[in-house]
């Protein structure tokens, strides 16, 4: 693709932009450690809400969107969709009560929390395993969508695209803090949003497409069901029954952690007030799976009538490297239709989403490394600055680790499979930790050391020839893992007495797994209502799905269904404005 003048000053204006922030950020950034990963505590919710966002839209988000779609039609989004569950179960049940911790990093619970040599142990493995370890996996996976868009869209070799993008993103995330972070991510996710919209009209506007009509018209209808093919049990029951039934509540997946996590929680952590908190995951969760879907997906659609088989894409770009071929790369191929201008803003956008992710992540894990781990057990005497010297050094570090990683991958369905099955079957535990007592550190060491072997046996049964369906591994690895934690809890003595009661008084969390330590603890019941909780979680479900749903129903002309889902989505809405508030009022009463 050839670049003119517009479209490079474009790029250069939107990384000028963007720099600004780091610049007018980085003195408060090192002032303390509090300031550098948590932004002082003081980030309100709009500002949370949409740097969740932008965080998990990346330059792989379209490229796993397009090659499930291209493989296995619309209905296999189910995978990922699924998560609504889990990120509304954050809003309605686990925000308030990450705020409450006042933890500086979501792994400073485990000494809040759990008492003991195994919470040390647990909160010093898990910096390194996922601060490290997860963290390269991800961020592989957002290089390797990079590399494959600069070779498309550039002609650039891998080597060049991860050497550009890795000084410019060490620069800004070590220098910036998280205030950066979070102010970058407001304007990126606005240029990003607005590049995506314009790529999905340039692709229907081909004379292979023929707009909307023709896109329905021509494409296999079976590609376009919202739901899968129950003729078929084994496709239904991995691509939508095991998700919505099982996946959601078990696996650890970063940005859907059963009860909030990694990034999630460090935006939580940093908000000004619970109330905040809420909110800001709310209005995260309505963008990521209500707004930004369906661009994708009529990218994806409309990259299967110009381009049916991959050996189209590698005529229509035969510079392209053969091992970067892959269903995932045709989002990329399609932004050869955008005209001068378009492209040059459309690049700045996949750029901003990049950098975006980067940033967080490299933020987040050295979070982990420095304070739960250098500080922790390397260096506990240490000044604010020092340890802010630290963590901008850490920041080189584990992006060059990731970008060696990056050379592991060969396309982001094969990352998004690799991260789930090592994080199946653990995320019971993150729900139940905050509602019941007698789960401690044994519990998570146990539910971890055993998802992650079963997932490694699994792994080397498909070298050896012998592949395991994912459906049946997931259900497995789950039944499996549970059995362990809980009777490893069962059989280990629980957390100290005197750790639970300055948790419990500390969170206050709300249902009968605390009686036995709420009725020593001497500060009254707990604000939260789980049964308004649990309304909300319904109703916030309703609300998103109704508009993702409903808006897929209006693009396929489907005007009956869109007006229905409209109706669910507006009476849904108004039932969560009068709810909300009450959490507030029953809060205060208390």
């Amino acid at each position: 693709m050839r670049l003119t003048s517009l479209d490079l000053a474009i790029i250069a204006a939107s990384i000028v932009i963007s720099f600004l922030p780091a610049l007018f950020f980085a003195k408060r950034a090192g002032e303390s450690t509090t300031e550098f990963f948590t932004s002082g505590r003081a980030a309100p919710w709009w500002l949370v809400g949409i740097s969740m966002v932008a965080t998990t839209f990346s330059t792989d988000t379209p490229n796993l969107v397009t090659n499930l779609v291209r493989e296995s039609g619309v209905a296999e989004n189910w995978v990922w969709w699924a998560f609504l569950l889990t990120g509304m179960a954050t809003v309605f049940f686990y925000a308030r009560l990450w705020r409450r911790s006042g933890v500086l990093t979501d792994l400073e619970f485990y000494e809040v929390r759990y008492s003991g040599k195994a919470a040390t142990f647990l909160r010093g493995f898990r910096a390194v395993y996922l601060g490290l370890f997860f963290n390269c996996v991800i961020m592989g996976t957002v290089n390797l969508a990079a590399a494959k868009i600069a070779n498309v869209v550039l002609g650039w070799p891998m080597g060049q695209t991860l050497l550009v993008c890795s000084v410019m993103t060490i620069f800004f995330a070590s220098v910036s803090g998280l205030w950066g972070v979070l102010v970058t991510d407001s304007i990126q996710f606005g240029i990003t949003m607005t590049g995506t919209f314009a790529v999905a009209y340039f692709a229907v506007q081909q004379p292979e497409v023929g707009g909307l009509v023709g896109l329905f018209q021509k494409i296999d209808p079976a590609k376009l069901n919202l739901l899968p093919d129950f003729g078929d049990w084994s496709v239904a029951l991995s691509a939508f029954v095991i998700p919505l039934t099982i996946q959601w509540w078990s696996v650890w997946y970063p940005g859907a952690e059963p009860g909030g996590g990694s990034y999630i929680a460090q935006r939580m952590l940093a908000s000004k007030t619970e109330k905040d908190a809420v909110i800001g995951t709310l209005l995260f969760n309505v963008m990521h799976y209500a707004l930004r879907p369906w661009p994708w997906i009529i990218v994806a659609l409309s990259s299967m009538l110009i381009y049916p088989e991959l050996a189209d894409i590698a005529r229509a770009y035969p510079h392209v490297d053969p091992a970067l071929i892959g269903h995932d790369i045709a989002y990329p191929a399609m932004l050869r239709f955008l005209p001068a201008g378009f492209l040059g803003f459309v690049i700045a956008g996949m750029l901003a989403a990049y950098r975006s992710t980067i940033e967080t992540h490299l933020n987040w894990g050295t979070s982990y490394l420095t304070h739960d781990f250098y500080r922790r057990f390397l260096n506990k005497n240490g000044t604010e600055k020092h340890y802010v010297l630290v963590g901008r050094l850490t920041t080189a570090g584990l992006m060059a680790a990731a970008v060696a990683f990056t050379y592991a991958l060969d396309t982001a369905k094969e990352a998004f499979d690799l991260i789930l099955s090592v994080g199946a079957g653990t995320g019971l535990i993150y729900l139940l930790r905050w509602f019941w007592w007698r789960i401690n550190a044994w519990s998570e060491i146990a539910a971890m050391v055993s998802s992650f072997a079963i997932a490694v046996v699994f792994f080397l049964l498909g070298k050896s020839g012998t592949v395991v369906p994912s459906h049946l591994s997931l259900i497995i690895t789950v039944a499996l893992t549970t059995v362990v934690w809980v009777t490893v809890t069962l059989m280990t003595k629980p957390t100290d007495r005197e750790t639970l009661l300055k948790f419990y008084r500390l969170v206050r969390p709300a249902g009968s797994g605390w009686r036995p330590i709420a009725e020593v603890a001497g500060v009254g019941p707990s604000p939260d209502n789980l049964a308004q909780s649990l309304l909300g979680w319904v109703l916030g479900c309703l609300f998103i799905y109704a508009a993702l749903f409903g808006t897929g129903s209006f693009i396929y002309g489907h005007t009956a269904q869109g007006v229905v889902w409209a109706a669910l989505f507006i009476v849904s809405g108004l039932w969560l404005l009068r709810l909300v508030p009450r959490l507030w009022t029953r809060e205060r009463a208390a």
